[in-house]
C-alpha cells in the first residue's frame, strides 16, 4: 500500500523530513520543528506530482515556491537550501525507479519554476507589505524603502547563492545577469560573461540541434529547452554542461528575456572519458582491446559503395616457452614491445593494431585497395618482428603466425571474418609458422566441420552413434574365412556414415581415443565369441582390433584387455591387436612392455603398415609381433598380369624375411584376382580387401564362414 514506509507516500514523507531539517534553522516560524514539517508534507506531493506529470506545468511548480513564502520562509537561505535538497533528493525519494535522465531534467526545471515562484511571491509579499504600511501611515517612507531594500537585497541573494550557475539574456543573446556560481564556472572572470553575446559560444561538439533548438526558443515557439553542451573558457580549457534554457514572458505572455540553468558536468565527463578508454584499450600494451577492434571492423564491415577491408590475425610463435622460461614479467615486456613495433607498422589512414589477449594480435586495413595493402601489412610485420628483441639481458628471436582474411563489406559479419581469420593464422602456423597465409573458404569450411567433429564427438560415444564393420581376413592357401579387422564408423546424424580416416585423429587430438578404443575392443571381442559359438565346426575366427598410439601409452590397456577377454569368454588367441609400424619406430621397453604381455598371454600382436615407417628391419626380432601386414602400396603393382618386378622382389624379400622370423604375412588391398594368385606365390598367408569382401555387418562373415564350412 502507499501509504507504508517503503511506499510512495513513505518516501514523500522521508523527503519532506529531510527539506525541513534543511529550512527551519533559516525559518521565521513559532512551529516546531516536527510540526514545521508538517506543514511541508504536502508541498512534497505537490512536488513528487509535478516531478511525474506528463506534460510540465510552471504554474505549479510556481505555485509551491510561492506557498513556501507562505510558510514563513522568506529568507533567502531558505530558497538556497530548498533548492539544493530538490536537486540532491527529489528524484532519489520521488523518482519511482523511472527513467533518471527524464526525471533529472524535469527536477531541474521544477527548480527552476520553483524559484520563480519564490522571488514572484516574495516580491509580492513585499509589495503587500509595502502597501499595508504607507496606509497606515504616510510618514513611514523610510520604512517602506528599508523593506524593499531587504525585498531586493533577498532576491539578489537568491540569485548570487544558487548552487548551479544562472544566467539571463535578452532576446538578441546578450547576456544581462550572472550570478557567482557561473562566474566561477566560466574561471571566475564576470567581464567575459557579462555583455557578450550567447552565439558567441559556439563550440566544435555543438550538434546543429542544438541551434535551432535555440531559435526556436527566442521565436516564442518552445518554452525550454535542455542539452549537454561544452563551452570555451577564457584559458582555453573545455567546459562541459547539462544547459537549460527557458522562456521568461511578461504578464501579457510577450517573451522578454531568456534563462540559463547550467550544471558544470566536466570531471563526469572526463571520468566517464577514462572509463571508457579503460573498457576500451588493453592494460599492458595500451592498444585497442577485443571490444574497440570489434566495434571498428563492425563499423568496417557496415560501409558500402564498394568498401573493403584487410585483417591479419596475428599469433606469436613459441610464446609459451618465453613465459615457462624466463618468466611472466619477461613475457609481459616481450608483448610491450611486440605491440610497439605493430603499432609503428599500422600507422596509415584506415589501419589499427588491438590484442585480443594472450599473444593474439590484430591489425585492420579498410579502403578500396586492401587486397595490395593487407598483403603489404602483413610484409611490414613480418619484417618488424624480424629483429631481436633484448628481454633481461637475452636477446629473443620473435616468430609469428598471420592468418588474412581480405574482401569486400557487408557480405560477413565480425565474427565470421574472425573466425577465418583464426582458422588461417592455424593453417599458418601448421604449414611451419613464421609466415602468412590467405584465408581460402574450402579449407575454413573443413576446419570448421573438423571443429564441430571434434566437439560432437563426446556425445556421440554416448549416443552410441558409433558401430563397427568387419573386413574378413581370407588365408591365401585354401581360400577360407580365418578372421576379420574390425573397422569402427560414425553415424553422424547431418554428414551420414564418417570414416575412422576423419575421426580417428580427432579423437587422438582430443584424448577420447582411448574411451573410444575401449568400446570397439568390447564390442569387437563380443562379437569374435558369438561368431565362435556359431561355428565351432569352422574352426577359430579371430578378430584384429587396431590400437592407436595414444591407447598404447595407456596404463589400464593389458588390465582392460584381461578384463573384456575374461567376461566374453574368449580365448586371447583368438583376439589380434594392430600396431602401426610408426608407432613402434624407436620404441623402447616401457613401451613394448603392455605388448609384450600381451603376447605372452597368447593375443597376436599385428605390425600393421609395414614398409611405410622406414624402421631397421633388424628391429623386428625385439618387437614383440607374430604377424606383419603388408600395406598396400607395395603390392597395387600386382593388380594386373604381369606384375611390376620390382614390386615382386621386394614383397618376396619382406615375406622370407619374415617367415624368417616366424612371422605371418597378412596384405591388405587386394582388389583383383591376378593380384591375389601372385601373392599366394610369393608365399603370403592371409589377406583382405575389395576383391574377397568390402567391410560389411557381422552377419557377412558368418555367410561367407558357413559358406566355406559347407564348400
Amino acid at each position: 500500500m502507499s501509504g507504508e514506509p517503503d511506499g510512495p507516500e513513505g518516501r514523500v514523507r522521508r523527503f519532506a523530513t529531510i527539506w525541513s531539517r534543511a529550512i527551519f534553522p533559516v525559518t521565521a516560524t513559532s512551529l516546531t520543528r516536527p510540526e514545521f514539517e508538517q506543514q511541508l508534507v504536502p508541498l512534497a506531493r505537490r512536488l513528487r506530482a509535478a516531478l511525474h506529470e506528463r506534460i510540465f506545468e510552471a504554474a505549479e511548480s510556481q505555485a509551491i515556491g510561492a506557498a513556501l513564502v507562505g510558510t514563513h520562509c522568506t529568507d533567502p537561505e531558505a530558497l538556497s537550501r530548498t533548492l539544493d535538497c530538490v536537486d540532491a533528493y527529489l528524484v532519489l525519494y520521488c523518482g519511482d525507479d523511472g527513467p533518471q535522465e527524464d526525471l533529472r531534467a524535469r527536477s531541474a526545471r521544477v527548480q527552476h519554476a520553483l524559484a520563480a515562484g519564490f522571488a514572484a511571491a516574495l516580491r509580492e509579499r513585499t509589495l503587500a507589505e509595502q502597501e499595508a504600511i504607507s496606509r497606515a501611515a504616510l510618514d513611514a517612507r523610510s520604512a517602506v524603502a528599508e523593506a524593499l531594500h531587504a525585498s531586493e537585497a533577498r532576491f539578489r541573494a537568491v540569485f548570487h547563492g544558487a548552487a548551479i550557475g544562472i544566467g539571463i539574456a535578452d532576446l538578441t543573446g546578450t547576456v544581462l545577469e550572472v550570478n557567482d556560481a557561473l562566474i566561477r564556472m566560466f574561471g571566475g572572470l564576470e567581464n567575459h560573461l557579462r555583455g557578450r553575446n550567447v552565439a558567441e559560444w559556439t563550440h566544435p561538439d555543438d550538434s546543429p540541434h542544438v541551434w535551432k533548438l535555440y531559435d526556436e526558443l527566442v521565436r516564442g515557439e518552445r518554452e525550454h529547452y535542455r542539452v549537454e553542451k561544452a563551452f570555451y573558457r577564457p584559458d582555453g580549457t573545455v567546459l562541459w554542461t547539462n544547459l537549460t534554457v527557458s522562456l521568461l514572458r511578461d504578464a501579457d505572455g510577450v517573451p522578454q528575456y531568456q534563462l540559463a540553468l547550467m550544471e558544470d558536468t566536466t570531471e563526469r565527463r572526463l571520468l566517464n572519458l577514462r572509463l571508457r578508454y579503460e573498457a576500451t584499450h588493453d592494460a599492458l600494451t595500451g592498444l585497442p582491446n577485443r571490444t574497440l577492434f570489434f566495434e571498428r571492423l563492425e563499423k568496417a564491415l557496415a560501409a558500402g559503395d564498394g568498401a573493403r577491408f584487410g585483417l591479419c590475425y596475428l599469433d606469436l610463435d613459441g610464446f609459451k616457452t618465453v613465459n615457462d622460461s624466463l618468466g611472466h614479467a619477461a613475457g609481459d615486456r616481450l608483448l610491450v614491445e611486440v605491440a610497439d613495433r605493430l603499432q609503428s607498422c599500422a600507422t596509415a589512414p584506415g589501419e589499427m593494431v588491438a590484442r585480443l589477449g594472450g599473444d593474439e594480435f590484430v591489425a585492420l586495413t579498410t579502403g578500396r585497395d586492401t587486397e595490395v595493402e593487407v598483403d603489404d601489412l602483413a610484409g611490414r610485420i613480418m619484417h618488424a618482428l624480424s629483429t631481436p628483441i633484448r628481454v633481461e639481458g637475452r636477446e629473443l628471436t620473435v616468430r609469428g603466425s598471420i592468418g588474412i582474411v581480405e574482401g569486400p563489406a557487408g557480405e560477413r559479419n565480425a565474427a565470421e571474418v574472425l573466425r577465418s581469420a583464426d582458422i588461417t593464422m592455424y593453417r599458418a602456423k601448421s604449414a611451419g609458422g613464421n609466415r602468412f597465409e590467405l584465408a581460402d573458404p574450402e579449407a575454413d569450411a573443413r576446419a570448421i566441420t573438423r571443429h564441430g567433429l571434434t566437439t560432437a564427438l563426446p556425445a556421440a560415444l554416448e549416443r552410441g552413434e558409433f558401430f563397427i564393420e568387419y573386413q574378413p581376413l581370407v588365408h591365401l592357401g585354401d581360400g577360407s574365412v580365418r578372421g576379420a579387422e574390425a573397422l569402427v564408423r560414425w553415424l553422424h546424424p547431418q554428414h551420414g556414415v564418417i570414416g575412422p580416416d576423419r575421426f580417428i585423429p580427432l579423437a587422438e587430438h582430443t584424448g577420447l581415443i582411448v574411451p573410444l578404443g575401449r568400446w570397439v575392443l568390447e564390442e569387437s571381442v563380443r562379437q569374435a565369441r558369438t561368431w565362435e559359438a556359431r561355428h565351432k565346426d569352422a574352426g577359430p575366427l579371430r578378430v584384429n582390433v587396431n590400437l592407436s598410439p595414444m591407447q598404447l601409452t595407456h596404463p589400464g590397456l593389458v588390465s582392460d584387455t584381461v578384463e573384456i577377454l575374461e567376461r566374453a569368454g574368449l580365448e586371447p588367441g583368438a583376439l589380434c591387436l594392430e600396431v602401426t609400424e610408426s608407432a613402434l619406430i624407436g620404441a623402447d621397453d616401457d613401451l613394448l612392455k603392455p605388448l609384450r604381455r600381451l603376447a605372452e598371454m597368447g593375443v597376436d600382436i599385428a605390425l600393421d603398415d609395414f614398409g611405410t615407417g622406414y624402421s631397421n628391419l633388424a628391429n623386428l626380432r625385439r618387437l614383440p609381433v607374430s604377424i606383419l601386414k603388408l600395406d598396400r602400396s607395395f603390392t597395387q603393382g600386382m593388380q594386373h598380369f604381369p606384375a611390376d618386378p620390382v614390386d615382386l622382389k621386394i614383397v618376396e624379400g619382406i615375406v622370407a624375411l619374415a617367415h624368417s622370423l616366424d612371422l605371418a604375412v597378412t596384405v591388405e588391398g587386394v582388389e583383383t584376382g591376378a593380384q591375389a594368385d601372385q601373392l599366394r606365390e610369393l608365399g603370403c598367408d592371409t589377406a583382405q580387401g575389395w576383391y574377397y569382401a568390402r567391410p560389411g555387418p557381422p552377419d557377412q562373415l558368418h555367410e561367407l564362414a558357413l559358406a566355406d564350412a559347407t564348400s
